[in-house]
């Protein structure tokens, strides 16, 4: 038996003295609504209504049941109307500070349409691991190694001379050589990728193949590297997408494969779950991660 139903039933009836009236309330067909009062009545023991050709009155035992039924249809009603709000309330979400805000802005409208409303903070790696670290976002996109990672963003060196090679070798930046490497070319590494496993192999590489500590640095700011880079012949070190919306041209690098990890640290699991599955694909185009056949995808198709 439909119990809240039918003390619904049974309020509507009793409120408006007949069962036809009280059926439209209640939205149900009037044989609907005298099948569920009589179940309630059959379930109690008792009869809520005299029941006669002018209509139906509340029995004794129906009026001392009136304030109590009244009572649970509205805390049914609360509940629902919680329920909804709890469903709405916005998903406090920290995102990578280099997505764009056409990138958050289709991320927030895909994913409403997938009934998941985000409140979307961007931040650099530490931050958002601490954010999620205490709770003061519900959910974040943490830096982790490629090999671990939910999304993969390959990386490579973007430069403003579109001459640049089709693969750029960090030990042709060595100073002393000729061409480029005699003016001391920097390869500035942003924000975004200081982390260990991006930052760290870089480094190697700098020091294996002799080029000076200030070559390979960690940039304060995304705007500072890239007006740098815009200005001279350093290198910056960033996505193929990312470099394309910074009108730079974009090159593998020789010495070795670097990307962008990311998984999805959350204090409660369904919130995880809920970015994991409903909000992957979202997330990847935001991110700039290649699709399921490896290409990035284009300004125009995200």
């Amino acid at each position: 038996m439909d119990l809240l139903g039918a003390w619904r039933a049974f309020v509507n009836v009793s409120e408006r003295g007949s069962f036809t009236e009280g059926a439209a309330a209640t939205r149900v067909p009037q044989s609907v609504a005298s099948r569920r009062v009589a179940a309630l009545e059959k379930h109690l023991g008792e009869r809520l209504f005299d029941r006669s050709s002018r209509g139906a009155a509340l029995t004794h035992f129906g009026r001392d049941m009136l304030p109590l039924a009244k009572r649970l249809i509205r805390l049914a009603d609360d509940m629902e109307h919680e329920a909804e709000r709890a469903r709405l309330s916005p998903l406090r979400f920290a995102v990578p500070d280099t997505c764009t805000v056409r990138d958050l802005a289709r991320l927030d409208a895909e994913a409403r349409r997938d009934g998941v409303y985000l409140d979307l903070h961007t931040a650099p790696p530490a931050e958002r691991a601490e954010l999620a670290r205490s709770r003061e976002v519900r959910a974040a996109l943490t830096a982790v190694p490629p090999a671990d990672a939910l999304w993969s963003v390959p990386l490579g060196l973007a430069g403003a001379d579109d001459r640049l090679p089709g693969t750029v070798y960090v030990e042709t930046l060595r100073a002393g050589r000729t061409g480029r490497a005699s003016r001391r070319t920097r390869v500035w590494i942003q924000p975004e990728d200081d982390v260990p496993h991006i930052r760290d192999p870089l480094f190697r590489v700098r020091d294996a193949v002799g080029l000076q500590p200030a070559q390979v640095t960690v940039a304060v700011t995304l705007t500072a590297a890239t007006a740098e880079v815009l200005t001279s012949t350093d290198l910056l070190l960033c996505s193929s997408r990312q470099a394309m919306d910074l009108g730079l041209h974009w090159r593998p690098i020789g010495e070795l494969r670097l990307a962008r990890g990311y998984g999805v640290t959350a204090a409660a699991g369904d919130d995880a779950e809920r970015v994991r599955t409903r909000l992957r694909r979202a997330v990847a185009r935001c991110l700039g991660a290649p699709d399921e056949n490896g290409e990035a995808p284009s300004r125009s198709s995200t």
